[in-house]
């Protein structure tokens, strides 16, 4: 039995769950294709923006407006104060294939993810299994920093599904890289870049391959494992303390409060997802907040 309750059902595909500068609460469906935000006593959701090219990672500049990573033309959208979603970054020189997660800091700078490969076809092609075995090694790619002004640059290189990214409370850039199967930490300089790479936590002896991450006020890192209908919270090295069990698998997660907020799906295929309405939301208290 979940421990979780579902507060969302009907969606296609939910992803980067976020507690927006406005109080209101966020998320993509990749299939929808559009950006809502959600109720979270009632589960109301209401259209923020619509957009063709996928939505995914979620942030805000300093002034409020809504950045969107736009997955299939592997661009972030910045939403302006009349509804247009103008172009903010183009990634495509980047990303070596979808773009997805994202992390937007307080001075409006952006850590974006990509899956650097077909995932899914090499999956149809290969098999789950050949993916996780041990020596599977997924084709690398590069995080890409997007400045304020919409500038781009390579701010690491040789990762492995940069997937979901955070900001721990000692000023480090963690980094799921799912296909490696581990949490990846970085120093941040006063210009953005990173240094002093190391792995924060192995996760691969137990089959999580970390996709959505979200941090605590304590530096718990709350992670969906994408394999498995559990979330678990990692500290440094990669010790569980705390695990979750929700109705179907988890591809992504956010705190408000101490509620935490998880997307759910019983598979990431877009041939599934992508036409059948089975993806939730479902919340449970837990015992540190953001």
């Amino acid at each position: 039995m979940a421990d979780t309750t579902v507060l969302l059902d009907g969606l296609h595909f939910g992803e980067a769950p976020r507690h927006g500068p406005d109080g209101r609460f966020y998320i993509s469906d990749f299939y929808e294709k559009a950006v809502f935000t959600v109720d979270l006593e009632t589960g109301e959701k209401q259209v923020v923006c619509s957009l063709p090219g996928q939505p995914s990672g979620l942030g805000w500049l300093p002034d409020g407006r809504l950045l969107v990573v736009s997955m299939l033309d592997r661009t972030v959208r910045r939403l302006e104060p009349n509804g247009v979603l103008s172009l903010h970054a183009d990634l495509v020189d980047i990303a070596g294939y979808h773009t997805n997660d994202m992390l937007v800091d307080a001075r409006g700078r952006a850590y974006v993810g990509n899956f650097g490969f077909d995932l899914h076809k090499t999956i149809n092609d290969e098999g789950i299994e050949a993916v996780l075995a041990p020596d599977y090694v997924s084709p690398s790619t590069s995080l890409a920093l997007v400045e304020p002004d919409g500038t781009t640059s390579v701010a690491a290189t040789d990762m492995h599904f940069p997937n979901g990214t955070v900001l721990l409370p000692d000023g480090s850039l963690l980094v799921a890289e799912t296909t490696a199967f581990r949490l990846t930490a970085f120093d941040v300089a006063e210009d953005g870049s990173l240094s002093n790479r190391r792995v924060w936590a192995d996760l691969r002896g137990q089959m999580i391959a970390p996709d959505g991450i979200c941090v605590d006020s304590e530096g718990g890192v709350w992670v969906a494992t994408a394999l498995q209908p559990v979330v678990v919270r990692v500290v440094e090295g990669g010790a569980i303390t705390d695990r979750v069990e929700t109705s179907q698998l988890t591809y992504a997660v956010g705190l408000v409060g101490n509620t935490l907020v998880v997307c759910t799906a019983p598979t990431s295929d877009p041939d599934v997802v992508g036409k059948q309405h089975v993806g939730r939301l479902e919340t449970v208290q837990v015992k540190v907040g953001e």
